[in-house]
């Protein structure tokens, strides 16, 4: 293997455990969720002073305004908020937790493996649908919702990829996610892009997708298959195949699975309509389009 085990040192392994389990203690009780989001980024960016002068009405710029208000989460937005067909009761806690995912990203503490590591792998507990034991999740990943996602265990995610859960995404045991890779399970009406379908995506259990690959909304990945870099895949990939390519086709099975992959010709299956999830807009949902063109066929 080319991995060695690495530890921080005692006391510094200590202070990393007291707080995450602070924070996870916190998250689990009964106590605001906004309020544990913004308490724990005040003290991670330290400006417990700043935010306590102000609190006691203190004078600030309006720089430091806009700064201490923003480590609460009900003072920002985030883009899956403008999205009229989501489970507004389940985004609110959601929206509350992403935002503490994506603000501690922003700290020096991000770049410290052991810690970060452990940070989200007790966010992931709170966040997602299901989260695995062992996850191995790093820096800059972004989500939809998070609560849409089924994750097992022993998975690594590396840094800056979008893992969409706009539909429903399922990642199998011991998956590796390389940097830069999108994941989607929503997509956009080809004549109207306003108008949106969600899909249940699927990643199997020992799957690889490598460095900035794209997996449409609807396909699954099947069994111990990788999926070459920078490749596009459209259609479902069979258990142990290789694909590569835009749009991405299997060139091979991995050597010593012969006997249990599907053949060669039976590879690029689509069956994305079975998977679709379906969804009702709110009665009271007033149609907004933020490109406000034209879309008629008469002109």
């Amino acid at each position: 293997m080319t991995k060695r085990h690495v530890s921080l040192p005692a006391e510094a392994d200590s202070a990393v455990e007291r707080f995450v389990s602070e924070v996870d203690g916190r998250l689990s009780g009964p106590e605001d969720t906004c309020a544990v989001v913004r308490e724990t980024l005040v003290d991670l960016f330290g400006d417990r002073d700043a935010y306590e002068r102000w609190q006691a009405g203190g004078d600030v710029t309006p720089a430091e305004r806009v700064r201490l208000q923003g480590y609460d989460p009900c003072n920002a937005t985030l883009e899956a908020e403008y999205y009229a067909e989501k489970d507004e009761a389940r985004f609110e806690r959601s929206k509350h937790l992403q935002w503490l995912w994506r603000q501690f990203d922003a700290t020096p503490m991000a770049d410290n493996v052991e810690f970060a590591l452990r940070f989200r792998q007790m966010l992931a507990n709170h966040l997602f649908d299901e989260a695995g034991d062992g996850l191995r999740l790093f820096k800059g990943i972004t989500f939809s919702y998070g609560h849409n996602i089924e994750m097992g265990d022993n998975v690594v995610v590396h840094d800056d990829v979008h893992l969409d859960d706009r539909g429903y995404l399922t990642v199998g045991d011991r998956v590796s996610v390389s940097d830069d890779v999108h994941v989607y399970s929503h997509d956009h009406d080809i004549a109207d892009q306003t108008e949106v379908t969600n899909f249940h995506t699927t990643v199997g259990d020992d799957a690889r997708i490598t460095y900035d690959a794209m997996v449409r909304a609807g396909v699954r990945i099947g069994e111990n298959a990788v999926v070459g870099a920078k490749s596009t895949v459209q259609a479902d990939v069979p258990a142990h195949h290789v694909v590569v390519g835009s749009p991405a086709e299997s060139v091979k099975v991995k050597p010593g699975f012969e006997d249990r992959a599907d053949p060669l010709d039976a590879a690029g299956e689509s069956r994305r309509d079975e998977r679709r999830i379906d969804h009702d807009l709110p009665d009271d949902l007033e149609p907004f389009d933020e490109f406000g063109r034209d879309l008629s066929t008469d002109r």
